[in-house]
């Protein structure tokens, strides 16, 4: 059923809420380290998708699937959000958030990358030159506009970030191949990807005592960047007319972030990373496959 308008009420909050995940990375990591943050983030988002799951009168649907089904959401679950998360906050613990987000949002052109050996797509010119234009924003952003010098601020943490991308794009590739009900297979990712995080915590013995402020963020992350924004993602999706209603407001996310970025956490946004980001976007733009499409259309 269309219906335009809550469409884009769904897309404007979701626009809203991914914009301050950021900041809330930052600002929760003064409080855990990253594994807590992974482990608590993902502890709330699991009982948040699972109310969803009750709520929806879905949960009847886990009897349904396969041991091949719940064998592809282990290793999804490994994915994500075990390992992109992972990966992504520790990338957040060494860099400013002004550089972390916009080297997260090279998913999009590593995605393309990505098809072309995954699905065996043809590469193009297009390709190849959308790639060069977002990998320059990279290296504008983590040299702080010393392009020539290569002089990274952070090489580990830039590293990080990039490979918390190449995670993401890995992980919807193959979920964009998983049928399933979208509420159901995500609850078992994060059903399974707990689990892994729960090992992770047993191995590195991190307290699990989080102050309040520590959980409270945490909490925020895992209902607002992992849990139920999906939810509304997917809503704002089935009641749009067509997907580039709504799927192309999600570039607005990165730009409102650098703002939300400048006020709740007091970084000084430099001109490096606008430039930097501009790049970023215009290739991804430029790329625009069909595969980049469909994972719009899956999540953000």
């Amino acid at each position: 059923m269309v219906n335009q308008k809550k469409a884009y009420l769904y897309a404007i909050a979701v626009v809203l809420i991914w914009s301050t995940v950021a900041s809330a990375f930052k600002i929760s990591l003064r409080y855990l380290d990253f594994i807590q943050l992974l482990f608590f983030a993902s502890l709330v988002s699991l009982f948040v998708l699972f109310i969803v799951l009750i709520s929806q009168g879905k949960l009847t649907l886990l009897k349904t699937y396969s041991k091949k089904d719940y064998f592809l959401s282990g290793l999804l679950g490994f994915l994500n959000p075990c390992l992109y998360y992972a990966v992504l906050f520790k990338a957040y613990s060494l860099l400013p958030a002004q550089e972390a987000q916009p080297l997260n949002q090279t998913w999009a052109i590593i995605l393309a990358l990505l098809s072309i050996i995954v699905l065996r797509q043809r590469i193009t010119l297009k390709n190849i030159i959308a790639l060069v234009i977002s990998f320059i924003g990279v290296v504008i952003i983590s040299t702080h506009g010393h392009i020539f010098s290569l002089k990274f601020s952070n090489a580990a943490g830039v590293i990080l970030a990039v490979a918390s991308a190449f995670i993401w794009a890995l992980f919807w590739l193959y979920n964009l191949k998983d049928r399933r009900d979208a509420v159901a297979k995500l609850f078992l990712n994060f059903l399974f990807g707990t689990l892994f995080i729960i090992i992770i915590v047993l191995v590195t013995k991190v307290s699990l005592k989080p102050t309040l402020a520590g959980f409270a963020g945490a909490a925020y992350v895992g209902i607002f960047e992992m849990g139920i924004t999906f939810v509304l993602w997917f809503n704002a999706l089935r009641l749009s007319k067509t997907t580039a209603q709504v799927s192309n407001m999600i570039y607005l996310v990165p730009f409102l972030s650098l703002l939300i970025i400048h006020f709740a956490i007091g970084e000084k946004i430099l001109t490096s990373t606008i430039t930097g980001l501009i790049f970023i976007i215009a290739g991804i733009l430029l790329q625009k496959s069909k595969a980049n499409h469909t994972l719009l259309k899956s999540v953000n």
